[in-house]
């Protein structure tokens, strides 16, 4: 694994590593050498399996302008019709989000979306795949933060609930 000690932590990871450590967490962010955009980046740089990478995706739920995040296993994509079934009123609908929504609404830029500490609290979804492993690693605030956690540690420090969020993998 390479990673950098001596790099300033950024503003997102400054403020997730205060959460984490006030919620009592073991495990402060780190910063890569590498950015770690998406999860498969992450994977290699971290040297673990592709689903250990908890990665944080934000919708739009269209009727009030809510941000959704699925955070959802790395090898898996989110089926947004089971997400909106579970965050939208009968009718309703969740969108994409757009980087500027992302980041206003969340404090963090693509691709170093964290599962916590967000500008604005989200509507939060944790996708049941991560309980297939004891370790996952999250973004922490920044393309190049990570911190470490086991799937239990994220329903605690989120209190968000564990769903069927996932596609079925693809033939």
């Amino acid at each position: 694994m390479n990673l950098s000690a001596s790099v300033p932590l950024p503003p997102g990871v400054l403020r997730v590593t205060e959460v984490l450590a006030a919620l009592g967490h073991p495990h402060a962010p780190v910063m890569l050498d590498d950015a770690a955009r998406t999860a498969q980046q992450a994977a290699d740089v971290l040297g673990v399996a592709l689903g250990q990478i908890a990665k944080s995706i934000i919708f739009r739920r269209k009727s009030d302008d809510a941000a959704v995040l699925v955070i959802t296993s790395g090898d898996l994509r989110v089926d947004e019709k089971k997400v909106q079934a579970i965050v939208c009123a009968e009718g309703g609908k969740l969108g994409r989000a757009d980087a500027d929504f992302v980041k206003a609404k969340t404090g963090f830029s693509i691709g170093g979306v964290s599962p916590l500490a967000h500008a604005e609290p989200p509507v939060t979804l944790i996708d049941q795949q991560l309980f297939r492993f004891d370790i996952i690693w999250a973004a922490a605030g920044h393309p190049h933060g990570v911190f470490r956690l086991t799937p239990d540690d994220l329903t605690r420090l989120t209190g968000a609930p564990v769903h069927d969020v996932t596609a079925p993998p693809s033939s």
